[in-house]
């Protein structure tokens, strides 16, 4: 690893840090076993063990989470002084999505089926890794300005999120500010989004069962006529939420699944929807549980349907800290320039680093991943979903930047 960096800080102080290519080299292969790999929320026991091991060849003394997948790795030590240091905490997210891996032409496809890592988790993990393996050289050099904390986080794809679990088992005791990054496949890689305040949005699971008495197709007029009222549940309570709230909160209602039925001429007795209320705004999102029940009972009720509703509280929107998002500014321009940031959009997509951010200030970076001049279309969540895989060098020196920095008198 070299010692030092082209980038200079104000003042002309040095910014150790940067990545050798043998090291570059080595967590792409790492990512790649991973991706190889994926394992879902809370059963992780793969990729822990192999970050656990890689960690261990560094020197250093990773534990891994009550639950037995996830882990926690502190570099540096405090100094003795009466007021030790707020230790700043860098996260990231092992678990992959339950479903299939439809790439092609590449080496590293999931072998296992109906298992992807499809949001880059992959990529967050193996970036955290790397910028554990560049701090502990620091560290151990002498260069590392006060201790930082890897956070290994399972389950992120679980709602409420493995988040919960992470801060119980230590993983916020001492820690002061805590960063992470997200892949966007929206960006260039090379680059990073920043927002200053939201820049996810709340996001819960809805169950919802509709029941009635069944009966013959050719009479729905003696009967619950279920399938029209699932229908209706789909189509109207969406519409009528977005009537009953600030447009500008952005509550949304988005069905994922919808069952009824098994033949032609028979309306079913049974009908299941499910999808996920998600919400920009902090305090609409408090009140959405009792707007959204209300909302089903009501168009249920006029379709003769009995429901059940089943709503699985999930995780607030991600509220960036204005002093936390201008450390990444910093931490960037310091590697790459200021011209490789870029001003991001709140999306409406949910994430548990959220449950952090309740309890210290932090902040979480859009990292591009997109290969710079493709017209690719690649979103998350989707089967075919692949990185630059130059992005995780760029993760690996934002990360590190921002430690130093963090540790260096304004």
């Amino acid at each position: 690893m070299s010692r030092q960096s082209e980038a200079d800080l104000p003042g002309g102080v040095s910014l150790p840090g940067t990545l050798s290519e043998s090291l570059c080299a080595e967590l792409i292969v790492f990512r790649r076993d991973l991706h190889m790999h994926p394992e879902l929320g809370n059963q992780e026991f793969r990729t822990t063990a192999a970050i656990k091991a890689r960690l261990e060849r560094a020197g250093l003394k990773p534990r891994v989470l009550t639950s037995g997948t996830g882990l926690i790795c502190d570099i540096g030590t405090q100094e003795p002084t009466a007021r030790p240091r707020p230790v700043l905490a860098i996260r990231a997210d092992i678990d992959a999505l339950p479903i299939p891996d439809t790439k092609t032409g590449v080496p590293y496809r999931s072998t296992i089926p109906d298992r992807a890592h499809a949001c880059g988790h992959d990529v967050h993990t193996t970036a955290v890794l790397g910028a554990g393996l560049v701090l502990a050289d620091l560290d151990r050099q002498g260069l590392l300005p006060h201790p930082v904390r890897l956070v290994f986080q399972p389950a992120e794809e679980v709602l409420p999120g493995g988040a919960s679990e992470a801060i119980e088992s230590g993983a916020l005791d001492g820690v002061g500010r805590i960063i992470a990054v997200h892949c966007d496949p929206r960006v260039d890689a090379g680059r990073i989004g920043l927002r200053q305040g939201p820049i996810t949005s709340a996001c819960d699971r809805l169950e919802v069962t509709l029941d009635g008495p069944g009966g013959h197709t050719a009479r729905p007029h003696l009967t619950t006529d279920l399938v029209t009222a699932a229908a209706k549940v789909a189509t109207e309570v969406p519409a009528v939420i977005s009537r009953r709230v600030d447009a500008r909160s952005g509550l949304s209602v988005t069905w994922g699944r919808i069952e009824a039925g098994h033949t032609c001429n028979v309306i079913p007795q049974h009908a299941e929807l499910s999808g996920t209320v998600r919400c920009l705004d902090l305090r609409t999102w408090r009140e959405a549980p009792d707007l959204v029940h209300a909302t089903i009972d009501e168009v249920a009720t006029l379709h003769r349907a009995k429901s059940q509703i089943n709503y699985v509280r999930g995780v607030p929107p991600v509220v960036n800290d204005p002093a936390v998002t201008e450390l990444l500014r910093d931490a960037m321009a310091a590697r790459r320039g200021p011209y490789a940031i870029e001003d991001t959009e709140q999306s409406l997509g949910g994430e548990d680093f959220s449950w952090y951010l309740e309890r210290v200030p932090g902040a979480m970076a859009r990292l591009g991943v997109r290969v710079p001049g493709s017209r690719s279309q690649l979103d998350l969540h989707r089967g075919d979903f692949d990185v630059d895989e130059a992005s995780i060098q760029v993760a690996v020196e934002l990360f590190t930047a921002a430690a130093l920095l963090d540790g260096h008198p304004s």
